[in-house]
């Protein structure tokens, strides 16, 4: 596709690529006629084997494979972190979540980040979060709920739902909807778009299902597809959340996957829903629609993967996960690219489509324009992934606790409670055990992970995507150049942890 750099001569008719265009835009200026409308999908725990269009031998997705034969589709697509919260702090911020202390799920935000939400409502466009939040308290006052964060609505649960969703609308009291989780989340954003349309503004929506994060629950017409999985699977059992009592069961893995799947489809039938009414309202070209996980599948979902790991893990099964990008006006034409690309990227590339300067500091995620013109062969920097091993050295709590507890129940407990409290700390100071825990760092070609206790791992992933051949011993130097960069990274983000990067007081 390089000779049709459709979106660069877009972007440029459009004055985006000018600092000056920036720095001109109205908070109120309505432009819905020439930028794209923009919505972010997520899966819950959705791993990238997990779909039909990445061959999985049974999971039933029939949306997802019509996008990704319509769109671009992401074959080396990455999760920032292994786990949920951290993830979606890097999708809103453009930032790795341990620049600001989301360490793990349950770590909240920090209020001074400054989210892609934040830079779209100065670009005129209307916000609005549906779905799982997971970055602080969805209640009203909390200075992490999404509204804080730069959504003007949220339909929102502070963790994960199943059926019968209990959510909580622009913050007020919790309240229970009864029906299918995915598409309840879907009839809300519709709506929300309606509203949008009404107003002649473009749209930033950001779904995030609660599917298929367990406990699994789903309707008998999807439960249906997958009957007739294979007996062996019922000879494994595995760890789970019980849907009576909240706590952990072992249950055989066919029966679980049964449920898991179910979810899936259901949950890829809400995004053909959402498709469908974009396409009658002839708002469908020119909106940007992208698809991705959060991390890898998790061990109560994992039945047969051609990648190493799971959820929580730094090999390749914990953190790739599906992706697909589809825009009728911007990707023309279908295409494939093995380029990497991470959730990272989501806040420079929607800048750049949106005609907003990104933040003064420093951001971990590159621009995809290039990429969805065709014209961007390799990546300009690694992606560095770090689970953080220290996070109990910070015992002052960054925020209020009172602002950190959570109000939407959910079937899973945490201890002998429904809801979920979230945490964030201040970092005391910058020592060397500090660079310790699991971290990676992934090149155009070469995967360096580096364990927990310190043992190096070097990975083609062109010729090895599995990552059964270690050939650091070989490649010294390689493994070197890679960890120099991964050890400079690492400084940078504990720079801005210590809050080197926000404004002074």
């Amino acid at each position: 596709m390089n000779h049709k750099p459709f979106i660069r001569s877009f972007l440029l008719s459009l004055g985006v690529s000018a600092c000056i265009v920036a720095n001109s835009l109205a908070a109120d200026e309505t432009v819905s006629g020439s930028r794209p409308n923009i919505i972010l999908i997520m899966g819950d725990d959705h791993g990238w084997e997990e779909t039909g269009y990445n061959g999985h031998p049974h999971v039933k997705t029939p949306v997802l494979d019509e996008m990704a034969a319509l769109g671009l589709q992401l074959d080396r697509f990455y999760a920032a972190h292994p786990s949920c919260s951290p993830t979606r702090g890097s999708v809103l911020t453009g930032r790795h979540p341990n620049r600001y202390g989301t360490f793990t799920p349950g770590c909240s935000i920090r209020p001074k980040e400054i989210t892609v939400a934040h830079l779209l409502q100065k670009a005129g466009y209307t916000t609005g979060h549906f779905g799982k939040w997971h970055l602080g308290p969805v209640k009203a006052g909390s200075p992490t709920n999404p509204g804080a964060m730069g959504f003007d609505e949220w339909f929102s649960h502070d963790n994960f739902f199943e059926l019968n969703p209990t959510m909580s609308r622009n913050g007020g009291p919790p309240k229970r909807y009864e029906g299918e989780g995915s598409q309840i989340v879907i009839d809300e954003t519709k709506h929300f778009i309606a509203r949008a349309s009404e107003k002649e503004k473009p749209f930033f929506t950001v779904v995030w299902f609660g599917s298929p994060h367990e406990p699994y629950s789903a309707l008998p017409k999807d439960l249906a597809f997958y009957d007739n999985l294979p007996q062996k699977y019922a000879e494994k059992t595995v760890s789970l959340t019980s849907n009576e009592t909240g706590r952990r069961i072992k249950r055989p893995l066919r029966d679980v996957l049964r449920e898991r799947y179910a979810e899936i489809t259901a949950m890829d039938r809400a995004i053909g829903d959402l498709r469908t009414y974009l396409t009658t309202k002839d708002l469908k070209k020119n909106t940007f629609i992208c698809y991705c996980g959060d991390n890898g599948t998790p061990p109560s979902g994992v039945a047969e993967s051609p990648l190493r790991g799971l959820k929580g893990q730094m090999f390749e099964g914990g953190i790739r996960v599906p992706g697909i990008i589809e825009w009728p006006a911007g990707i023309p034409k279908p295409r494939r690219t093995s380029v990497n690309a991470v959730t990272s990227d989501f806040l420079p590339t929607l800048c750049d489509l949106a005609g907003q300067l990104v933040p003064n500091r420093p951001l971990d995620g590159i621009s995809l324009a290039t990429l969805l013109d065709g014209t961007m062969n390799e990546r300009s920097k690694p992606i560095s992934f770090w689970s953080f091993s220290t996070m109990n050295r910070g015992k002052k709590p960054y925020l209020d606790p009172e602002f950190q507890k959570g109000t939407t129940p959910l079937i899973k407990l945490m201890g002998d409670i429904a809801t979920r409290n979230f945490r964030n700390v201040q970092h005391p100071s910058i020592i060397e055990k500090d660079y310790n825990g699991s971290r990676t760092i992934i090149g155009n070609r070469y995967k360096l992970h580096i364990t927990k206790k310190g043992d190096q791992h070097l990975f083609d992933l062109l010729e090895d995507s599995a990552e059964t051949t270690d050939l650091s011993e070989s490649n010294p130097k390689i493994v070197k150049d890679l960890g120099k960069q991964l050890r400079d990274w690492q400084s940078s983000v504990l720079n801005s942890l210590m809050e080197a990067d926000y404004p002074s007081k």
